[in-house]
């Protein structure tokens, strides 16, 4: 049975304890060791995580960062205005996001160099983190300048910590491809990972309308291992539903979710081979007069390996042979 959290006493906009601004204590953002958090900013790029959900969660030393940069770097001017004037920022805001990051890069660069303090956000999160700005941080790491964080919210971590899942090792893989194709040969990448020593919580953010689709290709591709959708997080209607995959694609194909989605799937289950296992097995079954189908499907249940993966590595023993 589906073991589902669902806290209602969070608000969308409700400020939390700690969000003023007369925190002093802590280390500054590039000043003196033992400085308060008021003491400014140094020159350079800053990577400054925001609100998930809950525009409480913006830390006292975010918002003296951006208060003290030259400049705002935002994915959509639309989300994060509101968030400044919230905690009285006036610092001038710039989009930068996919369709002109390229672009804007050497222009920016140039003005870090003049000695400029430019802060990044996206529209929620910790930057670069499935979200623009990478190729930015590069460059600005390549031309010697500054680069530093204010650490913050990151729905990946709290979706894993919340999940009941090993919390490390962890791989955070992003979006699935839209498309079956694609996302079905990803899934098939993670597995022969998997297969070569791999062993890890696998993290994931999904678009709703995928979800259940998404979970059906994981559940086909990697078994039915346990894992958690985590949903709405730090909001009023933050959910975490936990069970296998198979069960949860079955529930989200009839309660299609909504809002911002990470899905959390638990790491392979220890098999008693590797590859060289299954080609054993494969092998034996083929020479004991087994069809492919069956002989992937005997394979499959021996060693847990997925039997898509098991049945493809039998077509290729089967042309190798023919």
């Amino acid at each position: 049975m589906a073991d589902e959290a669902v806290r209602d006493d969070r608000q969308d906009g409700g400020a939390g304890p700690g969000s003023g601004e007369d925190a002093r204590e802590g280390p500054s953002s590039g000043g003196a060791p033992g400085a308060g958090v008021t003491a400014g900013i140094a020159p350079g790029l800053w990577l400054v995580a925001t609100p998930i959900g809950n525009l409480g969660d913006l830390s006292p030393r975010a918002v003296v960062t951006l208060r003290a940069a030259d400049l705002i770097l935002c994915e959509d001017t639309r989300v994060t205005a509101p968030l400044l004037a919230r905690h009285g920022v006036g610092t001038p805001l710039a989009p930068l996001h996919d369709h002109n990051e390229a672009r804007e890069v050497p222009r920016l660069v140039e003005r870090l160099r003049g000695g400029a303090r430019i802060a990044l956000v996206s529209d929620a999160g910790t930057p670069l983190v499935s979200d623009p700005g990478y190729r930015l941080a590069r460059a600005a790491m390549a031309a010697g300048i500054h680069v530093s964080a204010t650490p913050g919210a990151s729905a990946p971590v709290m979706a894993l910590t919340l999940s009941g899942l090993p919390p490390h090792p962890f791989l955070f893989a992003g979006f699935l491809p839209p498309k079956a194709a694609a996302r079905a040969e990803a899934i098939a990448r993670l597995r022969a990972a998997e297969g070569a020593g791999l062993s890890a919580t696998l993290i994931f953010f999904e678009a709703p309308h995928r979800l259940a689709e998404g979970l059906a290709a994981l559940a086909e591709g990697l078994g039915d291992r346990p894992a958690a959708v985590a949903r709405e997080l730090t909001k009023r209607f933050e959910e975490v539903r936990r069970d296998g995959l198979a069960a949860l694609a079955a529930h989200y194909a009839t309660h299609p979710a909504r809002g911002e989605i990470v899905v959390v799937v638990g790491p392979a289950p220890e098999t008693t081979g590797g590859a060289e296992e299954v080609e054993n097995r494969l092998r034996a079954a083929l020479a004991a007069g087994e069809s492919l189908r069956d002989a992937a499907a005997m394979v499959a249940a021996a060693t847990g390996v997925p039997r898509r993966q098991v049945y493809a590595r039998a077509l290729e023993l089967g042309r190798e042979e023919g």
